[in-house]
């Protein structure tokens, strides 16, 4: 019985061991990061993963249009807000939520979802949406976003929360209420 027990305990090891690996692994490859702010009144933080383009078509190759994106690479990014904000000129509560995304050619759809540690959008369901936001998509005029970044610029009366990647960008105003 000892023999099984010790058997299990180094299997265990073993699978706890292989899976450490492969996440510092796809890790290095898209490195996370924290990006906190304080402007205009919103205070928060996000923390993702941040993917290379490595000479990949991103927009409606990589990333498919009309599909629903983790907006990042391994774990889903999470956004955090320290008060109730207007985000893209809708009202959300403080609390922390995952940030999907639906890119399309023209416009974007930016999701923040209930539902917290996610593992891509795998598991992504609708029905945990606390409110989704159409936004424009800009292109960057040639200049080619190497990683994937979310930044928060001031904006004159608002925050601007600003994705880009490749050749597009998007950027969601943010508003204290």
């Amino acid at each position: 019985m000892k023999k099984i027990f010790l058997l299990v305990g180094i299997l265990l090891l073993l699978i706890l061991g292989v899976l450490f690996g492969i996440s510092t692994y796809t890790k290095s490859f898209s490195p996370t990061s924290k990006v906190s702010f304080d402007e205009e009144g919103i205070t928060g933080s996000l923390i993702y993963c941040r993917p290379y383009k490595k000479d990949r078509k991103i927009f409606g190759e990589l990333v498919p249009f009309d599909e629903v994106w983790r907006t990042g690479a391994n774990e889903a990014t999470e956004i955090t807000f320290k008060s109730d904000v207007k985000f893209g000129g809708e009202a959300i509560k403080a609390g922390t939520y995952t940030l999907f995304t639906i890119p399309n050619a023209d416009n974007w759809t930016i999701i923040l979802n209930k539902k917290l540690k996610q593992w891509g959008a795998f598991n992504y369901k609708q029905e945990f949406d606390a409110l989704r936001v159409e936004v424009p998509v800009i292109t960057t005029q040639g200049k080619a976003i190497e990683q994937f970044t979310v930044r928060f610029e001031p904006a004159p009366s608002h925050l601007d929360m600003v994705l880009e990647w490749d050749d597009t960008q998007v950027k969601v105003p943010l508003m204290k209420i």
